[in-house]
């Protein structure tokens, strides 16, 4: 039997300096966050808003609360007073609308561009193509309240690491590809969200700089 810190740790040693550990509590309790948190965990992400409000009430108000699910557009006034970051953004209106919820809060919500790159047809997010004719319109550039820093994606459910690899390796070429067409002269646009429990190594070495993992830190598997 393993604790929380000691998979914690175990986790840690592998990630390199400047990649970003976010710790997925979406499944876990209260008490276990709390036992990340106090081995020094900050960055956790969860993927349904209720959820998120009731542990941000709940705990040590230094936690960095990252949304990482499908995010409907009549939930965002409730997380939008103190989110860190959303991480699934897949529409040019859900941007719209987080960036009127980060005006009547006085702040600029830091957000990712969704990836659609996987085989399953049940992930959302923007294609490669549709994100470059997002960004083409140029519309975002007008929001004043949120902020582009980067893109998530979900690999392929698969056994198949040389496919994950490919997937990913895919999303970061396409990463290079936007900083350099448009967020150039933003150091802030730095952030690929990519890499789940089984695959955040292959994740890492295609270039993702924060990767996402939940049973791995939460479940003592032995």
């Amino acid at each position: 039997m393993s604790s929380i810190a000691e998979r914690l740790d175990a986790i840690r040693a592998t990630i390199p300096s400047g990649v970003r550990l976010l710790a997925i509590s979406k499944y876990y309790p209260c008490e276990a966050v709390m036992e990340a948190y106090n081995a020094g965990q900050r960055d956790f992400g969860e993927n349904k808003a209720q959820d998120l409000v009731a542990k941000q009430q709940a705990l040590p108000t230094d936690i960095r609360w990252h949304f990482t699910g499908h995010l409907q557009s009549n939930k965002i006034k409730y997380i939008a007073p103190f989110v860190y970051m959303i991480h699934s953004i897949d529409s040019m209106q859900l941007l719209r609308e987080i960036d009127k919820h980060g005006a009547k809060n006085n702040r600029t919500i830091p957000c990712l561009l969704q990836i659609h790159i996987a085989q399953e047809e049940t992930k959302f997010g923007f294609t490669p193509e549709e994100c470059l004719a997002m960004l083409a319109t140029e519309e975002w550039k007008e929001l004043k309240n949120i902020h582009i820093r980067g893109l998530m994606c979900m690999a392929s459910n698969t056994d198949d690491l040389q496919q994950v690899a490919t997937e990913f390796k895919a999303v970061r070429v396409l990463f290079d590809e936007i900083r350099d067409r448009w967020f150039a002269g933003d150091k802030e646009f730095d952030t690929l969200s990519a890499g789940m429990s089984g695959d955040y190594l292959t994740a890492i070495e295609a270039g993702s700089t924060c990767v996402r993992i939940g049973s791995s830190i939460f479940e003592d598997e032995i």
